[in-house]
């Protein structure tokens, strides 16, 4: 019998866990005869749950000492509740409860920790690697999602539909949107920079360019056979600054990549750009921009991350003209939660039976493991 913990919250449930892994397909291996009886699928498995309150409550910072230094980032719960669910599972499953240090420490049965996100913040990665345990993560679980929302603030800012919404509710008719200086632009024809080419921006492109919009690149990553296959131009930042009359952000945050977008080089955007941040708060320095929507170099800003979030009260973007805000909503869709809890039972299925695990971040864990 395998003790699973399936640790969901109120967008990822424990039973979503649960269910997509008893419905896996688990070999004899991993059920001890079990499939070969034709007992049920969850046959062999036993499930703990722990439930956090995520997104209803913020996610933060776990097992932090009074510095800031070492705990985890962006989870859900405590260590004591973690510690207190898992008993003797060895496997475990979560979207943001906290694998930190000490959990791992203090968990001498764990063997597996599957995250159902796009990169596992939640864990203490190297703790877990020290211990031999590895942990899988969901690379394009809301890959869909992200991008949908990513084009829907594109549009919303373009067409002006969110502030002639908030106008008309306040009963003001913004008739004054169809006076030429004032009237929105369109995607067909339009120049559309892409900081970022990984799943979300692949998507992103195909649908711009269905609309008729021509798609620069940036990102030094970028396969350039793939992205002349998918018909966009690659070149340099600096240089997609300057042609794009639209910016969207989809790169990951690593050291590098903080504050990608600064000061310095959002100066270069053309007179009214538009500039779309669904991706995360790191990736843009948040302080010039107030300044340069009040100049008019940025013509419109849509914004679903932050440098803090929430915002607080006293934000200057809360009183800036023409600025979308979203709370972080990018991925909120139902299919990314089933999709983030089937590609995370899936990973614990191929360690349960043996076999090769497809996305791990810490490979090197793979020749040996917790004994």
């Amino acid at each position: 019998m395998t003790t699973v913990l399936v640790a969901g919250d109120d967008f990822i449930a424990p039973e979503l866990f649960s269910a997509a892994l008893s419905e896996a397909a688990l070999s004899e291996a991993a059920l001890g005869g079990a499939a070969q009886s034709g007992a049920a699928p969850s046959a062999g498995l036993a499930f703990r749950t722990l439930r956090t309150r995520w997104p209803n409550e913020p996610f933060g910072p776990v097992g932090a000492d009074a510095d800031g230094n070492g705990g985890v980032k962006e989870a859900s719960g405590t260590e004591e509740q973690v510690l207190e669910a898992l008993g003797d599972a060895s496997v475990a499953l979560t979207q943001m409860a906290p694998f930190t240090a000490r959990v791992i420490r203090e968990s001498p049965q764990l063997k597996f920790i599957g995250v159902a996100r796009g990169g596992p913040v939640n864990v203490d990665v190297a703790a877990a690697t020290a211990a031999g345990i590895p942990v899988t993560f969901t690379p394009g679980r809301n890959a869909a999602a992200a991008a949908e929302f990513a084009v829907g603030l594109i549009l919303a800012a373009l067409r002006r539909i969110t502030f002639a919404d908030a106008a008309l509710k306040e009963g003001v008719w913004r008739g004054d949107y169809y006076a030429y200086e004032n009237a929105g632009l369109e995607l067909d024809g339009a120049t559309v920079g892409l900081v970022g080419y990984g799943a979300i921006g692949a998507i992103v492109a195909r649908v711009l360019r269905a609309f008729g919009a021509r798609v620069l690149v940036s990102d030094p990553y970028a396969d350039p056979a793939k992205a002349q296959a998918d018909g966009v131009e690659l070149t340099g930042l600096d240089d997609l600054l300057r042609r794009s009359s639209v910016v969207s952000l989809h790169a990951r945050v690593t050291p590098e990549t903080r504050h990608l977008l600064n000061a310095e080089n959002l100066a270069l955007l053309p007179e009214g750009a538009v500039l779309v941040n669904s991706a995360r708060g790191d990736l843009l320095d948040y302080a010039p921009l107030p300044g340069l929507l009040e100049s008019g170099r940025l013509g419109a800003l849509a914004l679903d991350v932050y440098d803090v979030e929430p915002p607080p009260a006293d934000w200057p973007l809360h009183r800036a003209p023409n600025v979308i805000v979203t709370p972080h909503l990018a991925g909120a869709t139902r299919q990314t939660a089933d999709r983030a809890a089937t590609i995370t039972a899936a990973e614990a299925a191929r360690f349960l039976r043996g076999d090769p695990l497809r996305h791990v971040a810490n490979p090197e864990v793979l020749t040996g493991g917790r004994s």
